[in-house]
């Protein structure tokens, strides 16, 4: 049965429960709309790029995702996309291909890839020779299990705040958002507690003692918040608030430059009981597991967007001082690491700093590009395919790691960190994880593992080998 549009995550939902496949077309996907997109075949936005949260989502699903299609004007009043002249309706066909980001109108003929005994001897073959570890980057019990299938190694990325989109705690989320003190906040959290106590035990069971990096919440707050009038309507008729107020709340948390504005580890410095309940519901998730199964979890806690030593050095107590409570509560102890996302030039330039209270470093490539190059993933779509018409850039400096500025800086702060800590741990957990040319790059610098979306798990390891055969083969010319 051949796709059709919808342009609304409830239809999605509600015609694939009967059996109907659709794709979901989004101006700009909010937290209402994941599970529309669990639901859809694929998905099409306006706004965005490869490494949008919609595309990072979606791939994590393996779903096809076409994101930032700036040459296409989404009507939701008129339930219409067009482009070029076309116009399609509400429950016409149109296909995608997630691969080249091209969108055709009507069903092309597709074939369901075939992964034969073949498939699993190349494997073989391969992990013989690679030195890479291969990770991937996952938050759901069914992304962590498809890519242990695949052969990951661990999990290299769980973006907690994926798990707090859930339609069962968006609720407690917005709560603690709207709340204007301490308590407020703290209130909300111990509802969350639990959630995520139960996310972070089905991770560590499915991966049955393989390393899990957990990364703190990173993004802006405002982005857990309704969008538009209707919206806000709907959530404030749900929450018992009055529009207006959660309105003016939409309207303070509001930022010029979000990418570059309070979220990260400044969410967890100006409020670091939200850090507390992450770090609590990891130990005691950890110590559950290790009582159930014998097989103590490692967790790594991560902090994002860490520029500054001291940043991290008040994160990390924070956690400290709460594994030492949980430990004291459960009679029982295990090991755990605490590092941080390198995605900023500074913390690339200070690594050695950095490395003095950091036990690994993980390359946020996604937004180490942005930063060094001063682009934004979302709207770079824009002019960037004409920078590579015009031989300006090679390739997508989303896409393929940039060597020469992006490169250099992961370069560099390994050399940093390493000279302060030798045995550092570095990995990549950007969506360059998985472009072969990228995990090359990686090889040479010495990273000891890679991890990228669960359906690109086999393409890294079979990356990774080629790169440490290419390597050898340097050596010995």
């Amino acid at each position: 049965m051949p796709p059709r549009v919808v342009f609304s995550a409830d239809e999605a939902e509600s015609r694939a429960a009967k059996g109907e496949a659709v794709i979901l077309v989004r101006i700009e996907p909010s937290p209402e709309d994941i599970h529309g997109m669990r639901a859809a075949r694929g998905i099409l936005t306006t706004r965005g790029g490869m490494t949008s949260h919609a595309a990072v989502v979606a791939r994590g699903m393996g779903r096809p995702c076409v994101a930032g299609a700036g040459g296409i004007t989404v009507d939701y009043g008129a339930q219409t996309l067009s482009a070029g002249g076309q116009v399609v309706r509400a429950g016409e066909i149109i296909t995608l291909d997630g691969s080249t980001g091209e969108v055709f109108l009507g069903a092309v003929p597709m074939q369901e890839p075939q992964l034969s005994g073949d498939f699993a001897t190349l494997m073989g073959w391969a992990d013989r020779f690679r030195r890479l570890k291969v990770r991937t980057n996952a938050e759901t019990p069914l992304d962590a299990e498809t890519a242990r299938k695949f052969g990951a190694e661990g999990i290299g990325l769980c973006r907690t705040e994926h798990m707090f989109f859930d339609p069962n705690r968006i609720g407690a989320v917005r709560q603690m958002i709207l709340a204007h003190d301490e308590a407020g906040r703290r209130a909300a959290l111990e509802k969350l507690l639990p959630f995520q106590r139960e996310d972070f035990i089905a991770l560590f069971r499915i991966m049955a003692g393989l390393p899990v990096t957990i990364r703190l919440l990173d993004p802006p707050l405002h982005e857990f918040l309704p969008h538009g009038p209707q919206e806000i309507a709907e959530v404030a008729q749900a929450m018992g608030q009055d529009p207006a107020v959660l309105e003016r709340r939409v309207a303070e948390l509001a930022e010029a430059n979000p990418m570059l504005g309070h979220r990260g580890c400044r969410l967890g410095i100006t409020y670091p009981e939200i850090y507390e309940m992450q770090a609590r519901a990891i130990f005691e998730g950890a110590l559950a597991v290790a009582a159930e199964t014998g097989k103590p979890p490692v967790p790594e806690i991560m902090i994002p967007l860490v520029g500054i030593k001291r940043e991290l050095e008040i994160t990390r107590a924070i956690i400290e001082k709460v594994a030492e409570q949980v430990f004291a509560e459960a009679g029982r102890r295990l090991e755990y690491s605490i590092g941080t996302m390198i995605e900023l030039p500074r913390a690339a330039l200070t690594a050695d700093a950095i490395a003095e209270v950091a036990d690994f470093f993980s390359f946020g490539t996604n937004d180490l590009t942005q930063t060094t190059f001063g682009l934004s993933r979302d709207d770079a779509g824009k002019f960037l395919p004409f920078y590579l018409e015009k031989g300006i850039l090679a390739r997508d400096p989303f896409v393929t790691l940039d060597v020469e500025g992006v490169g250099a800086l992961v370069r560099l702060a390994s050399e940093k960190g390493r000279r302060t800590r030798p045995a550092l741990k570095l990995g990549i957990c950007g969506e360059h994880g998985g472009d072969p040319a990228s995990i090359a790059f990686c090889e040479e610098v010495g990273l000891d593992y890679v991890s990228c979306s669960p359906y690109r798990v086999p393409v890294a390891r079979l990356a990774a080998a080629q790169a440490a055969l290419g390597a050898a083969s340097d050596r010995t010319a």
